[in-house]
């Protein structure tokens, strides 16, 4: 039932470029809301709470079975205290999990030195998502571009791979004058999804919400957020907290190239991935 793309009864199929990767259209104004209950007696690997291990499914990258199972991911940077201490840029580590709060993935920046402290939130970067088992499962690679808003012909981009080596998507940056705004394709470069953010990138207090849509921007499909975490860590650390929503029948390889998005977003719009 989870072939790539997925389909299931009632599946949206009348949007342009968004029903052949099978979800299921949302009125506008998707529900937001990561709420993380507490889980207790789950296995744990590493002293962390683990997302149990799926059965393999025919068509689905390895690794990404986990995501036919979850219509949210949190995304949790953890502290670093030697950047705390002395502000000196390291590479970053997030854990990805469910909304029982199961870690689903552990993702870790892989940049040296010279780049993360010279280039800041224009540094090219890779990305490596590992499961339970240890496996790089997603690959997510940022290459070195302009970061001038004025300069359209070098606008941002990230591929995502799935496995390591097998291109299943893109996020590419798209010019407006006023709103930050990014198009999801799939591996063969064709337009899947749209993304649209607030004109004013300001996390004081409240949420900031980046809206995923149809091609046609007509229904809303999911919702990336940077979540608000807090005076004093917002304050004097750079760890944040982002939450992904999606279709529970999306397909898998859309499913991870939002993932993708999402550190394409948090290194833009939000000074450090």
């Amino acid at each position: 039932p989870y072939g790539s793309p997925q389909q299931v009864p009632g599946t949206h199929q009348d949007n342009a470029g968004a029903g052949s990767h099978g979800f299921q259209a949302q009125p506008m104004g998707f529900p937001g809301g990561f709420v993380v209950p507490p889980v207790q007696n789950q296995p744990t690997v590493d002293g962390a709470i683990w997302m149990p291990i799926p059965p393999s499914i025919p068509n689905c990258p390895p690794g990404l079975e986990y995501l036919t199972q979850i219509d949210q991911i949190l995304i949790h940077q953890q502290l670093e205290l030697l950047e705390i201490m002395t502000g000196f840029e390291t590479n970053n580590k997030y854990e990805l999990k469910n909304a029982l709060g199961q870690r689903v993935y552990f993702a870790a920046e892989d940049t040296d030195c010279l780049t993360r402290n010279c280039c800041g939130p224009s540094r090219p970067f890779t990305l490596r998502i590992v499961d339970n088992l240890g496996h790089e499962v997603i690959t997510l690679q940022r290459p070195l571009r302009c970061s001038m808003c004025c300069c359209p012909c070098c606008l941002q981009e990230l591929e995502v791979q799935a496995p390591p080596g097998t291109t299943i998507g893109y996020v590419v940056q798209n010019w407006d004058a006023c709103l930050p705004k990014f198009t999801i394709q799939d591996e063969k470069r064709m337009d899947i999804l749209k993304i649209t953010g607030p004109c004013f990138v300001c996390s004081c207090c409240e949420d900031v919400n980046f809206e995923v849509k149809s091609l046609d921007e007509t229904c809303a499909v999911g919702r990336i957020s940077k979540q608000w975490t807090g005076f004093v860590q917002e304050v004097f650390t750079d760890a944040d907290n982002f939450g992904i929503s999606f279709p529970m029948d999306l397909d898998v390889k859309m499913k991870a190239v939002m993932i993708g998005a999402c550190f394409l977003i948090v290194s833009l719009s939000f000074t450090n991935i």
